[in-house]
């Protein structure tokens, strides 16, 4: 199922450029714009103006040009964002194989020796035969505990036709470790380790006033654009969402089925954005007909996190919140930049997907908290995979934990 084993304990290797608040995250060749380029991906003071000198390293000998950075607009008012410092190619390098980025008024404090460079990713251009038919990015992962949604989540996206799974982690119990550590193993998952904290204050709100730092949300916006180009010529489609949010068809089973659909009714190279349904996990509710599930649907409690199984009740759309906190799939060599939701800059537009046609269920604490759970809506779609999703949920944490976790029990929903 997985043609290509994930590697293990693999590195960002942020480096920070001396004498600015400046820290690199990757580069990547670009081959989209008119001059030949390398895109270094970074995180920015956003009021420091910096000069920047890039070094390239090309066949053993070392090249110099003039880097310009470029802010990403959804910094949501903090300090620190999220840029690109684009640095033109020499004509003498053909193939640069490394670079650094320095600042230019601090070069001759620096030495040769002190140098920190980057690997050049994305050298050759793929536009088929491409390893991963869908790979899907979570970002970021910190102080993570919610071990029976994670299973699950990662089960369902491979029913879906899911092959990678890219984790930018910053912190886990070790239970949760050793779930990842699995389906590394397994080929399916990548952990990418998120040091970014080690530079910069980063905040765990989405806004300033929501929680202290000068970086939004554990720099989840350089994460999310390292994983496009990260694997923008190794997958054909990439998803941007987070654990607890599955895109489901309605029509049929699988995005393999779903993106010949879209791509006739929307356009193929389109970003596709899929309306957000919040399913509150405040809420275990009976199905309509006071139906009684099969045990297996059913989770006591004794493995740690939510069962999406149990929350089958979803928040009305309103025409406040039809557009808000969607997610897409997209074909990434479309993408320069994404953001949170959706995207900032690509060579394709976005559409709409209708809802009947596919959907995203966000399994999470409730966002219209004045509403009574009658006021929510049923929706059993979920249950259609919980005979193929149950057994192997059941199977990953018996293989994990070398022990039978009973995971069913008679009744999970209240009168």
């Amino acid at each position: 199922m997985f043609p290509h084993a994930a590697p293990q304990g693999q590195s960002l290797s942020l480096v920070a450029v001396p004498g600015t608040k400046t820290v690199l995250v990757a580069a990547y060749q670009e081959h989209r714009t008119e001059k030949k380029e390398v895109r270094v991906i970074a995180v920015v003071l956003r009021s420091e103006t910096v000069a920047y000198r890039c070094v390239f390293r090309c066949q053993d000998k070392r090249h110099n040009s003039s880097g310009v950075s470029y802010v990403h607009r959804d910094h949501f008012g903090f300090a620190y964002g999220t840029a690109d410092i684009m640095c033109p190619v020499p004509p003498d390098c053909e193939t640069p194989s490394h670079i650094a980025v320095r600042s230019a008024a601090g070069l001759s404090e620096d030495t040769p020796t002190s140098t920190q460079f980057l690997e050049v990713r994305n050298q050759k251009v793929q536009s088929d035969s491409f390893p991963y038919n869908f790979t899907v990015c979570f970002s970021t992962m910190f102080d993570f505990t919610n071990m029976l949604q994670l299973v699950q989540s990662l089960e369902m996206l491979q029913l879906l036709g899911v092959n990678r799974v890219v984790v930018y982690k910053s912190s886990s119990s070790p239970e949760t470790q050793r779930i990842l550590d699995y389906y590394t193993n397994k080929g399916l998952v990548e952990v990418i380790p998120w040091s970014i904290s080690r530079f910069v204050n980063v905040s765990r709100g989405w806004l300033p006033q929501h929680g202290p730092g000068d970086l939004h949300y554990l720099g989840q916006i350089p994460a999310l654009t390292d994983c496009v180009y990260r694997y923008m010529y190794r997958s054909r489609y990439v998803a941007l969402h987070d654990m607890d949010e599955l895109i489901l068809p309605q029509a049929v089973n699988s995005w393999t089925e779903l993106l010949p659909l879209l791509e006739n009714k929307y356009g193929s190279d389109q970003c596709y954005m899929f309306e957000n349904n919040v399913f509150s996990v405040a809420v275990t509710r009976r199905p309509p007909g006071n139906r009684t599930l099969h045990p297996r649907d059913c989770c006591p409690g004794r493995v740690s996190g939510v069962n999406i199984l149990a929350h089958l009740y979803h928040e009305p759309i309103t025409p406040k919140t039809q557009y808000e906190n969607f997610k897409i799939i997209v074909n990434p060599r479309t993408v320069f930049s994404p953001t949170v939701h959706g995207l900032l800059s690509s060579q394709k537009g976005c559409s709409w997907v209708d809802r009947d046609v596919a959907r995203m269920y966000h399994t999470r604490a409730p966002r219209q908290t004045q509403l009574t759970p009658d006021q929510l809506l049923y929706d059993g779609r979920l249950l259609s995979y919980s005979a193929r999703l149950t057994p192997n949920v059941n199977a990953v944490f018996t293989e994990t934990f070398n022990a039978q976790k009973t995971l069913c029990f008679e009744d999970c929903f209240a009168p």
